[in-house]
């Protein structure tokens, strides 16, 4: 209980109780109240900022183990990254070299993931970047075991068609030629006849004398016949499937037409000298995917390992081919 309070009355010469109005009582009780809220906002903060409560321990405890297992799964998923790699390593050296196919595109390999939005979800986090980076791991690997899988899909049709894709793929040379003799001018730079500057040749020039038979060195389709005075003269383009295509120049006669199935050694033309060529031969190249390539190399089944080393030193040397 407070203790009283006495004031002296001048009037009546005597000391008399003081008496508080309710006025000033409500003052003082609003005074306490907030001397006492701001000391409970004091200990609050305080508490709060410095201490951690029972339950804020607990989920600490929670995160902290929660972010070491998303390290963890991290390290596992690189793991997994350069598994895949090496999968795709083997699928474009290996498997695809095995049947002669491109390999698969760093493009198409890489597709299909990402996104500026994509993780927008995720951010704004106290650890959203390692949140970030494992989502972006396992969509970057899905996406890659989905192209991967494809792959082997074509790998494995390629495989199914291999009686097929071996009687295609260009492998005879286009006419007889079994001590080489008849190749005069190879795949490369060489000096143009006509303008006597260097050019580049795409196929490789066998001397015949007129009328020479020329064989289809693969199984096709004949996609194209042209009869022309000019450039490659007579020539016929034959689609073998599998990227390829062998191409045949100059002839005299054409055996064939368009849209006629042929078969590996069957006779499709004759030996000539028309169109731009300066002597009787036929010019041949080897495509693949519509890019020229070296015809020598698809002449194993005709040569020998001495004679295609043979061949080898031969296309090295500098002539002038005969278109």
């Amino acid at each position: 209980m407070g203790k009283e309070k006495y004031y002296f009355n001048p009037t009546t010469l005597s000391y008399q109780k003081a008496r508080r109005s309710l006025s000033k009582k409500i003052g003082n009780l609003v005074i306490f109240l907030v001397v006492a809220l701001a000391f409970a906002v004091a200990v609050l903060f305080i508490t709060y900022n410095i201490f951690d409560s029972p339950k804020e321990k607990v989920l600490k405890r929670e995160m902290a183990q929660m972010k070491f297992q998303y390290e963890v799964l991290n390290d596992r998923l690189d793991q997994i990254v350069n598994v895949m790699n090496d999968i795709q390593d083997r699928d474009d050296n290996i498997y695809r070299v095995i049947f002669e196919a491109e390999p698969v595109s760093e493009d198409a390999r890489r597709a299909g993931f990402g996104g500026a939005d994509r993780y927008a979800k995720l951010d704004g986090y106290k650890n959203s970047d390692i949140l970030i980076e494992t989502t972006k791991k396992i969509d970057r690997i899905t996406s890659q075991l989905v192209v991967q899988s494809k792959s082997f899909d074509d790998v494995f049709e390629m495989a199914r068609n291999k009686t097929e894709y071996l009687a295609s793929t260009p492998a005879i040379q286009p006419i007889s030629n079994k001590d080489l003799k008849r190749l005069s001018s190879y795949y490369g730079y060489r000096m143009d006849p006509f303008y006597k500057v260097m050019k580049f040749h795409e196929g490789v020039d066998f001397s015949a004398p007129i009328g020479t038979e020329i064989y289809s060195t693969g199984d096709g389709v004949v996609k194209a016949v042209k009869h022309s005075k000019r450039g490659y003269g007579n020539n016929i383009l034959v689609d073998h499937g599998f990227g390829y295509q062998t191409f045949y120049a100059h002839c005299d006669k054409i055996l064939v037409k368009k849209g006629q199935h042929v078969k590996r050694g069957q006779i499709i033309g004759k030996v000539g000298n028309t169109g731009k060529s300066t002597a009787p031969h036929l010019h041949y190249e080897v495509r693949k995917s519509n890019r020229a390539i070296d015809p020598i190399n698809y002449f194993f089944n005709d040569l020998t390992p001495e004679q295609y080393e043979k061949v080898i030193i031969m296309s090295a040397q500098l002539n002038q081919s005969f278109d």
